[in-house]
């Protein structure tokens, strides 16, 4: 009995040493439309509990000047899959049956993981655009976008499998057709009718804000998030017996509209049904994290959460209703190039590198993730692949206290801003792009617009974005305007790059 005790240690040791040379696996879980101020974690007066990004802020290190590259969706993902600033190539997003914004030659996270010998997989929102004309019938009289216009038995190229995942499985985009499942590159059921809201349970706030398009009969928005989920925990135990590390990009379509949580979370928050939503989102993560756990995974496992931009307009009807507001202590929402709408939560887990609970203040953006994994790894990445990534390794092993000085914030094309230190310049008369609020600057204590070309901002005394001080500080202004425009024309921000 001895013997055999003493042989089960050895094992359980043995066990243990290779899991911990070997290299990690990584979750990417990424919320769509989610406010910087809607985390418990985050701000203490959310009227939204969120028990398990809580508890992994808790285990974590959570980042609270972290950002997107846009203040829209695709542009975001594709920045974050590529290390590279998305206006170096677009500014908007895939609309319904756009093609692919990945040209062939651009090195993807994914692909740099397969080549470091990792199995991959996209779960849920894609967003980046399939090459729907290779599966469109000539001829089409639907006006190319009707059930009989496509060819549903054939594979859909240019989608998540040719940028590098082994597996997809999601509805592409929860309110852009087709409106079916979509695994690996072929749909699941071929859709057979038009889509009709009519046909689907009420909405409980907001608009439907979905595109006309093909669908598969008895199809239910509202089961997007729990069959998704099921999917993404089945995935995580599956990969327990691999002798290949994963990585998995969860993608959630919430809590961008259509706000649809199911009943069973209906009142879960106080910020009505969009904070449900946000609940069942939370509520999801728990389960994914909980696969984690349970299979064995979790202590050798990077766990990345963050949001693709900042919350919907809806935000301003919802703060002076409940006294909920999503971005704060910030200004602005999604589109916006104030700091709402681009300065998302970010949590990061990284068992042996990141302590528990720690706050990071330093200035960092989601085109680091491709960077940082890189230096982890020991992949080296070649000169035209991730230009704008900076290694976080350092600042996540608590060796540096930043990383980054300066970010690039824009969503539409005449429209940038640049952080530098704590200034934030916005270059154009304001940072609104989805409109001013007259009631909710009067409640928040905002000044008329000063009508100045530009906005400067020091965001250590003025995060909420209140005073522009650019006519008194004209040196500054000037200064960050050139620094901004040799960042766009040199092609690259990463050190790796910029070092003579």
């Amino acid at each position: 009995m001895q013997s055999l005790k003493a042989l089960m240690l050895l094992l359980s040791i043995v066990s243990t040493v290779r899991g911990a040379d070997s290299p990690p696996n990584i979750v990417i879980l990424y919320a769509d439309d989610l406010g910087y101020g809607d985390l418990g974690c985050y701000n203490p007066k959310s009227n939204i509990p969120t028990p398990n990004l809580d508890k992994l802020a808790s285990q974590g290190m959570r980042f609270t000047d972290a950002h997107s590259s846009s203040g829209i969706c695709t542009p975001s993902r594709y920045a974050m899959l590529t290390g590279r600033h998305h206006w170096r190539d677009f500014h908007g997003i895939v609309n319904a049956f756009g093609q692919s914004v990945f040209e062939p030659e651009r090195l993807t996270l994914p692909e740099m993981l397969q080549a470091q010998g990792y199995t991959t997989a996209a779960i849920g929102k894609w967003h980046l655009g399939w090459d729907w004309n290779a599966i469109r019938k000539p001829g089409a009289k639907g006006g190319g976008i009707s059930p009989e216009d496509f060819d549903w038995s054939k594979p859909i190229p240019d989608g998540p499998l040719a940028h590098g995942f082994d597996y997809y499985f999601g509805d592409t985009v929860i309110n852009f057709p087709p409106y079916c499942w979509i695994e690996n590159d072929k749909v699941v059921k071929a859709p057979d009718t038009m889509m009709d809201t009519k046909k689907w349970k009420a909405i409980k706030e907001g608009n439907w804000e979905c595109r006309p398009g093909p669908m598969v009969t008895g199809w239910d928005p509202y089961q997007n998030i729990p069959e998704t989920t099921r999917r993404g925990v089945q995935y995580i135990h599956a990969q327990q017996d691999s002798e290949k590390p994963f990585f998995l990009y969860f993608a959630y379509p919430s809590p961008h509209a259509p706000i649809i949580p199911n009943d069973e979370f209906d009142g879960k928050s106080t910020a009505g049904p969009y904070g449900d939503f946000v609940f069942e989102t939370d509520h999801s993560i728990g389960q994914l994290l909980q696969a984690l756990e349970d299979s064995g995974q979790a202590d050798n496992t990077i766990i990345i959460f963050s949001a693709d931009n900042g919350p919907e307009k809806y935000a301003y009807e919802r703060d002076k209703k409940t006294g909920h507001w999503s971005s704060h202590p910030l200004r602005g929402l999604k589109r916006d190039i104030y700091e709402g709408g681009h300065r998302v939560p970010t949590i990061i887990k990284w068992p042996g590198v990141t302590k528990a609970g720690v706050v990071c203040d330093a200035l960092v953006s989601q085109i680091d993730f491709m960077g940082t994994l890189a230096a982890a790894l020991g992949y080296e990445l070649p000169d035209n692949a991730a230009e704008d990534s900076h290694d976080l390794l350092p600042l996540l092993k608590g060796e540096v206290q930043s990383v980054r000085s300066t970010h690039i914030h824009n969503t539409q094309a005449d429209q940038y801003a640049i952080r530098d230190g704590k200034w934030l310049l916005i270059d154009a008369q304001n940072g609104y792009v989805s409109g001013a609020n007259a009631g909710w600057e009067k409640r928040h204590g905002y000044q008329p617009d000063d009508q100045a070309p530009v906005e400067l901002y020091d965001l250590a005394s003025d995060l909420g974005q209140k005073t522009n001080l650019a006519t008194k500080n004209p040196d500054r202004v000037a200064e960050l305007q050139v620094r901004m425009q040799n960042i766009r024309e040199q092609g690259h921000s990463a050190p790796r790059l910029t070092k003579p």
